[in-house]
């Protein structure tokens, strides 16, 4: 059994030697340079507008918007919440943005909680219960010793 052990140890010191030795692997940069071009495109004149009007989501907007080379001229309408329609003319050049906004119609605002519960609250009674009723104690004085 010992002279297994030792053949063994020999075995595996033996094989130290015999190891391979690497090296680590040497990283190299690539030989390209990242060139990032950025692309610019000469400025287009446009116009679009569009307006919405849905009386189930009491959804009611309009906007227009002009563009020529230099300036961007445009103008939108928005239904608030309160019964105004608020309207906006804007206009935005190497100035930068300049903005009218106008407000038409009176603000309404109603009188009494838009929420009302369905029921009213329950009134609850306070709870009976009966006082407590503790009996007298019943025992006997102790009766001390004589000496």
């Amino acid at each position: 059994m010992k002279f297994i052990i030792l053949a063994a140890l020999v075995a595996v010191a033996a094989a130290a030697d015999y190891a391979p030795k690497y090296e680590a692997p040497k990283y190299e940069a690539p030989k390209y340079e990242a060139k990032y071009e950025e692309v610019t495109y000469a400025p287009q004149p446009y116009s679009f507008g569009y307006d919405v009007q849905d009386k189930e989501s009491y959804n009611d907007f309009e906007h227009n918007e002009k563009s020529d080379y230099n300036v961007v001229t445009g103008s939108y309408r928005v239904a608030l919440p309160d019964g105004r329609t608020q309207i906006v003319n804007y206009k935005a050049d190497k100035d930068g943005y300049t903005a009218d906004v106008k407000f038409e119609g009176e603000a309404k605002y109603p009188e009494e909680p838009a929420y009302k519960p369905a029921y009213s609250a329950p009134a609850y009674s306070a709870p009976a219960y009966p006082a407590p009723a503790y009996p007298a104690p019943a025992y006997k004085a102790p009766a001390y010793p004589k000496y």
